[in-house]
């Protein structure tokens, strides 16, 4: 399951962005959006989920399944 931004809630501060290690994040519009096929919740590269981590909004979420 992939991650996803929640584009209601979304500052657009741009602080996931940099912290994907996958570059899945991308600015489109208004608001950042994550590509789900390059998402892989950080597995193989960090324990957590960077994007959860740093977005101050609380937007980065698991994908509804």
């Amino acid at each position: 399951m992939a991650y996803m931004i929640d584009t209601d809630t979304c500052t657009s501060c741009g602080a996931c962005e940099d912290e994907c290690p996958n570059k899945a994040i991308s600015h489109k519009g208004k608001v950042y959006s994550i590509n789900a096929k390059k998402c892989t919740e950080c597995e193989g590269h960090f324990d957590t989920q960077q994007c959860a981590e740093v977005c101050p909004s609380g937007s980065c979420m698991p994908a509804a399944a």
